[in-house]
């Protein structure tokens, strides 16, 4: 049985949702150039997408500045378990990411289920034979 590419998270406010969200966020971006152009991670309010923003590109600004083991961050060392790199390549490639992150920011798409299926409807609106600049309203 072939191992599906989605992620999914399911767990209770408090529960760590948004380390865990982070550091498999981190671990594809730190995997290979350019990879967070590929990468669809959704949550259901604003407040969530701006702390999950910040949270990953504070994390590889962190990262950058990394000069000693006991001084690294948790997830810092996690990453560097789990992606098998020394502490000067995972410096190396977080400066690298976060600057193709900055370079690319339209790209960064952490965004809320209501404006992904906006998006998504607003795409297919002539499929679906409404108009291309419709309105949402909220009851």
């Amino acid at each position: 049985m072939q191992e599906s590419p989605f992620k999914i998270y399911n767990a209770s406010a408090g529960s760590g949702k948004t380390y865990a969200l982070s550091k498999a966020y981190l671990k594809i971006v730190l995997s290979s150039p350019y990879s967070f152009k590929r990468i669809l991670a959704i949550t259901f309010t604003n407040k969530a997408v701006n702390e999950m923003k910040f949270r990953i590109l504070d994390s590889l600004y962190s990262f950058g500045k990394v000069r000693s083991l006991d001084k690294a961050p948790p997830l810092f060392l996690d990453l560097m378990e789990d992606l098998q790199l020394s502490m000067d390549s995972l410096r190396d490639v977080s400066k690298l990411r976060l600057k193709e992150i900055l370079h690319n920011y339209a790209f960064f798409d952490i965004s809320t289920i209501d404006k992904f299926t906006h998006r998504v409807i607003r795409t297919f609106a002539r499929d679906l034979k409404i108009p291309q600049n419709f309105e949402v309203f909220l009851m």
